[in-house]
């Protein structure tokens, strides 16, 4: 039986370094919740705590309301699938399937049930008499899937399960993880430092930097109202200028630094006058138009759907460390491309691009939740 997860505030240590500070997150029964950082921000640790396989040095963790700080690993019913498959070499499929359920004693006509279903519902029925030499890589995370799932968990964990597959093979499994967690209907915590991945297949979304959820939310609304820049520039790209935010009564615009002016209408009025911001403006959040801001294209890449041109503004107003300022152009869409050295107007959009505090740590567009 799936269930939900409270984890309130939880901190972990090693030694006299802590990794996990104070961090509380609801996850609810039945959802696909993925863990996405950076190399060392938490997350795997965090995972390993919820599993039981790490120490907790403050806080509960919590399945429904059953605290399980002090229930062994082997005895809070969770399904884990890891990185490198972890699936017995001398074992069939079918055997490594069984296995779980062997070790809890269950009848043979109930293992043969369950595990008949599970091959099913990860289609891999036609390789269950193969060893895993025999598998690809795929084959072999789709054993590994449904061993984790066959034993009935509370609670499916997994951590980065796909790393080790090509491109191609990434993009079909991610796809097959989600169709059959939504058919199990498991509560599932899911951790990669991969955006694309997490994009494509969690309900919600908690990003993780220093040990510390710098926001949650569904997918799409973290991508469009990041909560500040960290969030902005780890998922997707965004383009940081300086700018300043101007108040006047009602009305609020931005404006760039070599005073371009934006208006705004969705902004949380904070003080009349005006203060620096970071103005976020994403690639694709960019149209070509004479009103537009003036740019000279510095490189160009053709992406098949699309062209992604690499811009030159004038130093000053750009915030410094970013790999590039871009505009990527919808060749369904488009005119005509542009060229190595032309110069263009662009005009950012208005609904779509993000206002930061000076310091970025908070996003000033009232539709932006560092919690949902």
């Amino acid at each position: 039986m799936s269930v939900a997860i409270n984890v309130e505030h939880v901190i972990k240590k090693y030694g006299e370094i802590t990794i996990i500070p104070d961090l509380s997150v609801e996850i609810k029964n039945g959802e696909f919740f993925t863990l996405l950082g950076p190399s060392g921000c938490g997350k795997t640790t965090l995972l390993r705590m919820i599993a039981g396989f790490n120490s907790i040095e403050g806080g509960n963790i919590k399945f429904d309301d059953t605290i399980i700080n002090n229930i062994p690993a082997h005895k809070r019913n969770i399904g884990m699938v890891f990185q490198n498959y972890a699936i017995f070499p001398h074992l069939t499929v079918r055997q490594n399937i069984e296995y779980g359920l062997k070790l809890r004693k269950i009848k043979k006509a109930e293992i043969d049930e369950r595990v008949d279903k599970i091959l099913s519902v990860v289609k891999i029925e036609d390789y269950q008499n193969r060893l895993p030499e025999k598998l690809s890589g795929g084959q072999q995370q789709r054993v590994a899937l449904a061993r984790a799932i066959v034993i009935h968990p509370n609670v499916l964990l997994m951590d980065e399960p796909l790393s080790n597959l090509d491109a191609k093979l990434r993009v079909e499994m991610r796809s097959a993880i989600r169709d059959v967690q939504k058919e199990v209907g498991i509560t599932t915590v899911y951790v990669t430092h991969d955006q694309e991945e997490a994009l494509a297949i969690s309900d919600r979304i908690a990003v993780m930097k220093d040990g510390i959820i710098q926001q949650i939310g569904k997918p799409h609304h973290i991508y469009i109202r990041p909560s500040n820049v960290f969030v902005s520039t780890f998922i997707g790209h965004s383009n940081l200028f300086r700018g300043m935010l101007h108040y006047n009564g009602e009305e609020s615009y931005v404006t760039f630094e070599n005073g371009y002016k934006v208006r705004m209408n969705n902004l949380i009025h904070i003080n009349e006058g005006k203060m620096p911001v970071v103005i976020s403006v994403r690639p694709e959040e960019f149209s070509v138009n004479d009103d537009g801001l003036l740019v000279k294209i510095k490189t160009r890449t053709f992406l098949g759907k699309y062209v992604n041109y690499e811009l030159e503004f004038d130093a000053g107003m750009i915030l410094p460390d970013q790999a590039g300022i871009e505009f990527s152009q919808d060749i369904g869409h488009a005119q005509r491309t542009y060229e190595v050295g032309e110069k263009i107007r662009l005009m950012p959009n208005a609904s779509k691009i993000n206002i930061f505090t000076e310091n970025g740590a908070k996003n000033l567009v009232k539709e932006a939740l560092e919690y949902e």
